[in-house]
């Protein structure tokens, strides 16, 4: 029997992130995931790394500060995946006036160190070209940064690192069972194979609360929130995004995706205790008319359903303190124990922002569980491709060195596989191509996505390690299952 210091449930960005950083620090690290990483939740947001603008108005300051300094960690740890992003504001007076959102702009400058990204001012939209895909009746507004990111890459990343440093990663391999006792725990995987384990970290995200019920151990309630997003034709052909605020006292993203699309979300809808499991969230036709009538309360260009091209919805597991869905906190909390002898840590909450401190955090509670405290490291660290040599984070830069290198290849592959993999996409496209299995997409890509980021399948390639899905058409999509297949 297989002997570990530290069994991880779930492969999200929490699970994921908690591994690489235990796995950093010299542990014996398990992550099993009973599905493909990122499946759920974490490859479902709206793709930001972002302080929060809207929870100062909730006095959660804390958590702004919190992420606004991990924002300039992540830009540093991932330049290939993270990248600066610019938000208009339209103002709307009639909803928030315009000295309230100037403190707030001042404030999410200044909570926290700010190096690679530029503060924020107003803005003249009339006759601007961040005015032009505007209703007229927004003449003025703000510009502020955040970052966006590649979320469910972000997930795969992790996963990397933490296998590069030792750790074993397993896919679609449910935790069964998991009993403690005096010497630690003995888990039982979906695939037969029996461990032994000093310690539990339940990182289960929505089914963090089911899991511990499941192994009769006690367990907190979760307050399960769905957050759906639509994909349309590209609404407006400049590289910032918008943010919109609501009547009803929330706010949309209308975000560029894709080179050809606009994403827009979120909805918060409370999931009722008889609804369907996480795992099968869907968007809703009254979700998707609530995002497309808030959208058209700015956009010039009025969005309706038959607009969409995709959408995605996913669960968040919120901590319940009552009150509506978009006012609960994004925070996590960590509970470090013994349960039936045997340490434990439940990851409750939190929001992709804060990923790499929850997970150092949690290592180092780990670590008093264990009685070996040792050092974080993970704040300086990149994750896998993120050396991007000289160049530091420009991301710029590199994909137009690495253009000059490739000049026989399309510039738009060599970008695509650039962002995607950073500084790995060297040997990739240094490698014989194989066949194109479909448009820009070869044989060794593919490969690479096989062996070294857990692809199974053609869901696994065009939805969530890249999202060439949305670029192919169904004869394409099936031209990578059927080539996946046959390596099965």
């Amino acid at each position: 029997m297989d002997h570990f210091d530290v069994v991880v449930v779930g492969g999200g960005i929490n699970g994921t992130g908690l591994a690489r950083d235990l796995a950093g620090r010299g542990w014996r690290v398990l992550l099993a995931e009973r599905d493909d990483l990122a499946q759920h939740t974490s490859s479902s947001s709206t793709k930001l790394i972002h302080g929060g603008l809207r929870y100062l108005e909730t006095y959660d300051f804390g958590l702004v500060a919190k992420a606004l300094q991990e924002r300039e960690v992540l830009l540093r740890s991932a330049p290939h995946i993270i990248r600066p992003l610019r938000f208009v504001l339209p103002h709307a007076p009639h909803l928030r006036p315009a000295w309230m959102i100037r403190i707030g702009l001042f404030l999410y400058d200044h909570l926290a160190r700010r190096e690679l990204l530029p503060g924020s001012h107003g803005i003249k939209l009339a006759g601007s070209v961040y005015g032009a895909p505007l209703q007229p009746q927004f003449t003025q507004g703000f510009v502020y940064s955040d970052a966006w990111v590649d979320d469910a890459r972000c997930v795969v990343l992790n996963a990397m690192d933490a296998r590069d440093r030792g750790a074993e990663v397993l896919t679609r391999c449910a935790v069964t069972e998991a009993r403690p006792g005096a010497e630690g725990w003995q888990v039982t995987l979906a695939n037969g194979r029996s461990v032994r384990s000093r310690a539990l970290a339940n990182a289960a995200g929505p089914w963090a609360e089911s899991f511990l019920r499941g192994q009769q151990l006690p367990a907190r309630g979760l307050r399960l929130v769905k957050g759906s997003h639509i994909v349309v034709r590209q609404r407006f052909a400049h590289d910032h995004a918008y943010i919109f605020q609501n009547a009803d006292g929330r706010i949309i993203f209308a975000i560029p995706y894709e080179g050809r699309f606009t994403l827009i979300g979120t909805t918060d809808v409370d999931l009722p205790e008889d609804s369907a499991p996480p795992d099968r969230a869907e968007i809703g036709a009254d979700e998707v008319a609530y995002l497309c009538e808030q959208a058209s309360r700015y956009l010039a260009s009025a969005v309706r359903p038959a607009d969409v091209v995709w959408s995605y919805a996913g669960v968040r597991p919120l901590l319940d303190e009552g009150g509506s869905a978009s006012a609960v906190t994004r925070d996590y909390l960590l509970e470090a124990g013994v349960s039936g002898g045997a340490p434990l840590l439940n990851v409750w909450g939190g929001k992709l922002t804060t990923y790499r401190k929850l997970a150092e955090d949690g290592a180092s509670q780990v670590g008093q569980l264990l009685g070996e405290a040792r050092r974080p490291w993970t704040r300086d660290a990149r994750l896998p491709g993120g050396d991007l040599g000289p160049l530091g984070v420009d991301i710029g830069g590199f994909i137009a060195a690495l253009q000059a290198r490739h000049a026989d290849r399309p510039p738009a592959l060599v970008e695509r596989l650039a962002r995607a993999y950073g500084g790995l996409a060297k040997p990739l496209l240094a490698a014989p191509q194989g066949s194109e299995v479909a448009p820009g997409l070869f044989e060794a890509e593919l490969r690479h996505l096989v062996e070294q980021e857990w692809a199974t399948c053609a869901e696994d390639v065009l939805w969530r390690r890249s999202k060439l899905g949305l670029h192919y058409t169904p004869g394409q999509r099936e031209a990578v299952g059927a080539w996946l297949r046959s390596r099965a």
